[in-house]
């Protein structure tokens, strides 16, 4: 039901997470990078349906397409970070793909240009 999420927790927020920041927080704003527009704009459509879900259902998801704890206090590595919720996590997820400038202008955007 929800494929893209799925991907980001078996890439960006998978088990490696840390080869994608050095922070969770790097992590999320990282990515939308590397993906295509219309993966960007389907992650979003999901993300904003898991947000909808109760707290119960957004948790029994989370740890369907994660492969890491979000709200966990890791020590490695050194100052990851983590969220008070599932929900402030996938909001941060959310938020980072609204935001990027493809998802913006609506359109793929030359990295070249």
């Amino acid at each position: 039901m929800f494929p893209r999420l799925a991907d980001l927790g078996a890439s960006s927020f998978g088990e490696d997470a840390d080869t994608f920041g050095d922070t969770l927080f790097e992590a999320i704003e990282d990515a939308p990078r590397g993906t295509g527009l219309s993966f960007k704009q389907q992650a979003v459509n999901e993300l904003r349906t898991l947000l909808a879900y109760s707290d119960v259902d957004l948790d029994r998801v989370s740890w369907a397409v994660l492969g890491i704890d979000p709200t966990a206090d890791v020590e490695e590595p050194p100052n990851w970070g983590n969220f008070p919720s599932l929900r402030a996590f996938w909001s941060a997820v959310l938020h980072a793909f609204e935001n990027d400038p493809e998802v913006r202008a609506g359109k793929e955007i030359d990295p070249d240009m």
